[in-house]
């Protein structure tokens, strides 16, 4: 078994804390925002955007202060750090604190066999460099990669263990936890250093999304509620320091397991079946009972589609086993501060395991009404928080 030896998080509306931003959580406070002008700019062309597009633009979970950096502590040449893709930057903070609180200190981290894992998938930083004289840089071309984004860590920190980057969309980073929960089994290394991290820079990557009709006209993640319409875009960067060995924390990762959807109703479109498959896999690996279950932190992203083939997969699975208590304590973080993405996963972790510390699981910030094919999948005795 390996615990959460240290952690450190960066999240929406100013919270520079995993305290911080629990008690945002578990008082249902909202951290999304109108877009930030600073952080996109004016998009050229507005007055020719549909309508209903320019509504999918306007809101998002934005970091604050995400441009403070303390170069000079990872001996960074000021000129290096002013081209440098802010998501490095953050990367290399919260990992240092992630890591000093799991009891490691500079002296211990150079040259050991930590390994660190991030789920990332974009370098939206890339398209700001473009446009600026910056991209002339000579560091321009380690600037926004996702390669050194997290190898950068490595290098900064001196760490020899496995350094890898996962682009598995929404659950790069709980593939990440993945892939560092098995390298600590397999004793490729002492620490394994879990993130994930996103930030958005280019209008014009929303801009997709909003045409493809994924995100939210009503500017949230409506998760499980009526008003579904579609996500809303976030940030995050979420750190976990992964150690085995004896505790007496509740933070325990007992399990893990990846799979894919396969063939669905479109390329986007998720599997209940293989979602099921997903829960089955995970429990069977922590030796886990469904009757054990008291929450589960969704995917629940707030769309027409997903959320209720989510909710029956669960209902379903479940209904296999009669033993299984009710209420089962269901809900997303995603609706307190938007769709992280490729670091959704990453802020969800942390979310859990700041509740089963509180053993408080909280209400779901979004949920007004149920969506009735939510509803119509589970049980009558069944609930949502």
């Amino acid at each position: 078994l390996s615990f959460i030896a240290g952690s450190s998080a960066l999240l929406p509306a100013g919270a520079r804390s995993l305290s911080r931003f629990w008690r945002m959580v578990a008082s249902g406070q909202s951290g999304i925002r109108q877009e930030s002008a600073s952080r996109w700019g004016v998009l050229e062309g507005a007055e020719a955007v549909p309508r209903e597009v320019a509504q999918r633009l306007q809101h998002g979970g934005f970091l604050q202060d995400a441009e403070l950096f303390d170069n000079a502590f990872f001996g960074v040449a000021p000129a290096e750090a002013k081209v440098m893709d802010p998501q490095q930057r953050l990367l290399l903070e919260r990992s240092y604190e992630a890591l000093h609180g799991s009891g490691l200190r500079r002296a211990d981290l150079l040259g050991s066999a930590v390994g660190v894992f991030l789920g990332i998938w974009a370098c939206e930083f890339a398209a700001v460099l473009r446009k600026s004289p910056l991209g002339e840089s000579v560091y321009a071309a380690t600037a926004a990669t996702c390669s050194v984004a997290v190898g950068r860590v490595s290098f900064a920190l001196g760490l020899q263990g496995p350094c890898v980057s996962f682009d598995t969309a929404c659950s790069s980073s709980l593939a990440a936890l993945h892939a560092g929960s098995r390298a600590l089994q397999h004793a490729e290394c002492g620490t394994a250093l879990v993130a994930g991290v996103n930030m958005m820079f280019d209008r014009d990557a929303t801009m997709g999304i909003a045409l493809a009709g994924m995100t939210s006209a009503l500017g949230a993640c409506h998760t499980f509620d009526a008003r579904a319409d579609g996500y809303c875009r976030g940030e995050a960067c979420g750190v976990a320091a992964l150690q085995v060995g004896a505790t007496d924390s509740r933070s325990i990762v007992r399990g893990c397991a990846v799979r894919q959807d396969g063939r669905s109703a479109s390329l986007t479109a998720p599997n209940g079946s293989a979602q099921q498959a997903l829960l089955a896999a995970a429990l069977g690996d922590a030796g886990v009972a469904p009757v054990e279950m008291a929450r589960l932190e969704a995917h629940g992203t707030g769309t027409a589609l997903g959320d209720p083939v989510e909710a029956r997969a669960l209902s379903e699975y479940l209904a296999t086993y009669h033993d299984v208590p009710q209420p089962l304590a269901v809900s997303s973080v995603k609706a307190n501060s938007g769709h992280a993405e490729p670091a959704a996963a990453a802020a969800g972790l942390l979310v859990m395991t700041a509740g089963l510390d509180a053993r408080i699981a909280p209400s779901n910030a979004k949920l007004s009404i149920l969506n009735p094919h939510v509803a119509s999948a589970f049980r009558p005795e069944a609930s949502l928080l």
